[in-house]
């Protein structure tokens, strides 16, 4: 009996080891104050066409130019957005898909936790992907990026019930590295939140002209 309880508290002791270590490896959230500490800066909105620069992601990304200084060297597509507040997120996707993993969910909820935030609310957002530099074709890793985007963009509004309206999903894919002296690492798979503007302010509806008086009729002579 003695040596069957050793075996029970061995097995009990294994487990505890393997649930420390699951816990361990399992993604750290933001908070939301984090999150909020790092968008809440903004100052000027850039002037930037955000379908205009859709289209030139994906133009860049297609080209084959004979004399492309590479990942390292080649100039950021939009280097504005440089200037704007950011948050960046290590948003895990399954391999070559838009599908965002469990384990980023409650990431995805801090991040829609701050747009709500009493110092965030008049602003809308930038949802950026990124790919970092693989074996894949710039222009296949723009797509995805785009995708990326825009399925946060569609939990963000379909689970958390962030207005539509304050969100702008653009991918970026290898065009906009976020460290280009490595343009393999893994930091350049981040995905990026932005504040960048503010919420348009909506004109006062006009009440309807009602029908006008009727004119008084003279009081008549006794």
């Amino acid at each position: 009996m003695r040596a069957a309880g050793h075996i029970t508290a061995g097995l009990g002791f294994a487990l505890g080891l393997a649930l420390l270590a699951g816990a361990a490896g399992a993604q750290t959230a933001p908070t939301r104050d984090d999150i909020v500490g790092k968008l809440n800066h903004f100052e000027e909105a850039p002037e930037l066409d955000l379908p205009a620069l859709k289209r030139q992601v994906m133009e860049r990304a297609k080209a084959r130019i004979k004399n492309d200084p590479g990942p390292v060297n080649r100039p950021l597509i939009a280097p504005d957005l440089a200037k704007l507040p950011a948050f960046n997120a290590q948003i895990q996707f399954d391999a070559d898909t838009p599908i965002i993993q469990p384990d980023s969910y409650q990431t995805v909820g801090r991040i829609a936790d701050a747009m709500v935030h009493a110092s965030l609310l008049p602003y809308t957002f930038l949802i950026a992907g990124h790919v970092e530099s693989n074996q894949k074709t710039r222009e296949a890793n723009a797509i995805l990026s785009q995708r990326r985007a825009d399925a946060i963009r569609d939990v963000l509004v379909n689970t958390f019930k962030i207005s539509t309206k304050r969100l702008q999903p653009i991918g970026l894919g290898e065009e906009q590295l976020l460290d280009r002296a490595k343009p393999t690492s893994a930091v350049n798979g981040q995905l990026q939140i932005l504040t960048f503007a503010k919420v348009p302010e909506e004109a006062p509806a006009h009440p309807a002209a009602g029908p006008a008086p009727a004119a008084k009729k003279p009081a008549r002579k006794h």
